[in-house]
């Protein structure tokens, strides 16, 4: 399987099965339009290239047969053989423990109700809290390294019980040779000197929401008292930026059918000074007005390109950044079975509610018939958990023949039963903008790889 295209004037081909990306020159681009799936190649289709002359084809006819021979254009499935096993047992090696369901923010496009998750405002006991520590050792099997997500609703509301779960599982990696390590998503309004200070000693990593401009930021992101939340957010969440040294961190946005520009967003962040950047198109329904529709995809596809080239740019240019759906690794990557089972939801990765209950991930929270246990009896026999287990991206139709399988890993699986009631139906409106995403993200690398090649020496 390969995928071509063509973005700001560049012809560029995927190898799926193997990764290689290639740039090509126009001649060579339409003579493999001529190819068909299996890497035939169709010499009727060539009476169609009558522009090019006879030499010109037979080069890139060349060319592509070398690319075959060598593994690197329609290349063979390697995972295939792989999937009988894989509905096997798995480990739990993260949890994302719902700190506080609770918020002083009340933003326009919550999932979670303002942080009340479809049932009441309440708070994790540090009891809890370190029960679920003990679960997530218990249920890690031999993996020693362990991850501890801090979420909410927002978690500094309830900050004294976020520093006891780290005490405890500190103490807890000294008996049991574990490694746990730390993630917090805030929304920065209780960021003071005192929890930076904790954060940037204890955490990982960590989530700043800010959703870009002042004016959309503010439309949505409103404090309890209908105020915007812009200019207390903006200072504290620099200073944290800054103070870990513009690393391991990621201000997070989330732009919607009222900022299509949102490229505009991303950039204003960036002169912010802040350096790791995410901005999200919002997961909603039709009646909130924000969703973003399948008559926006082309709009928003069209941002996506925009932003590479100013991307691009400015990174040359020495204003330096990251955007998180430009990033990709074509040398190393995902592990084979993230690439083929995504985040891990419902198997590997669980959400504890403040009153200890286990759902696959924090998008789930709340709904009763994705409840999968709690921290004191362990996991049920929900069937649920057996669909998470036997879901990849070769159980699920549409994405068995989509070309950017390896790259979603098959979407998200809460968008998928928000949109579909059945998490192996990817919701496609999110995969129209990944596969875009994934074309810009492979631009760049081929502007970036070719600017560091510098010129050809004669």
């Amino acid at each position: 399987m390969i995928h071509s295209f063509k973005i700001h004037g560049t012809y560029m081909v995927l190898d799926v099965m193997s990764g290689a990306v290639h740039q090509l020159d126009e001649v060579a681009y339409d003579v493999l339009g001529c190819y068909d799936e299996n890497g035939v190649l169709n010499n009727d289709e060539l009476k169609n290239l009558s522009r090019y002359n006879e030499s010109e084809i037979n080069e890139a006819i060349e060319e592509i047969e070398y690319l075959k021979k060598n593994h690197m254009l329609f290349t063979e499935d390697p995972y295939t053989q792989m999937l009988p096993g894989w509905a096997k047992q798995t480990v739990v090696k993260a949890l994302c423990l719902h700190i506080a369901h609770d918020c002083n923010l009340r933003c326009g496009y919550c999932f979670a109700g303002t942080g009340e998750y479809m049932g009441h405002r309440s708070l994790m006991s540090l009891d809890v809290g370190k029960k679920a520590i003990d679960f997530l050792i218990e249920n890690s099997g031999n993996r020693r390294n362990l991850e501890v997500d801090f979420f909410g609703g927002e978690p500094l509301m309830n900050f004294e019980v976020v520093k006891g779960i780290v005490d405890y599982a500190r103490t807890r990696e000294k008996e049991t040779g574990k490694n746990f390590r730390f993630t917090i998503t805030t929304n920065a309004l209780l960021l003071d000197e005192d929890k930076r200070r904790y954060i940037n000693e204890n955490m990982h990593n960590v989530v700043l929401s800010l959703d870009g401009r002042k004016e959309v930021n503010d439309a949505l992101r409103k404090r309890i008292d209908g105020t915007g939340s812009y200019d207390r957010v903006l200072p504290l969440a620099r200073k944290m930026a800054e103070e870990r040294g513009q690393q391991q961190y990621y201000v997070r946005g989330t732009f919607t059918r009222k900022n299509l520009d949102f490229g505009t967003d991303v950039l204003h962040l960036a002169d912010l000074g802040f350096e790791q950047i995410s901005v999200e198109p919002v997961v909603a329904n039709k009646d909130s007005g924000l969703d973003i529709r399948a008559e926006d995809v082309e709009t928003v596809c069209r941002e996506y390109e925009h932003l590479a080239k100013e991307y691009v740019e400015r990174r040359k240019n020495g204003q330096w950044f990251n955007f998180f759906h430009f990033m990709i690794d074509l040398e190393g990557g995902p592990c084979v079975a993230k690439r083929l089972r995504g985040c891990g939801s419902g198997t590997e990765y669980l959400a504890v509610t403040p009153e200890g209950e286990l759902y696959p991930c924090h998008q789930f929270v709340g709904r009763k018939e994705f409840l999968l246990g709690n921290i004191y009896d362990g996991l049920n026999q929900n069937p649920v958990r057996d669909t998470f287990r036997n879901t990849n991206v070769y159980t699920k139709p549409r994405c068995n023949s989509c070309w950017a399988k390896f790259y979603c890993s098959g979407g998200c699986a809460a968008n998928a039963w928000q949109f579909n009631s059945d998490i192996r139906i990817p919701y496609e409106i999110e995969c129209e903008l990944e596969k875009k995403r994934v074309e810009c993200a492979l631009w760049i690398k081929a502007q970036e790889s070719s600017r560091l090649a510098g010129p050809a020496e004669n």
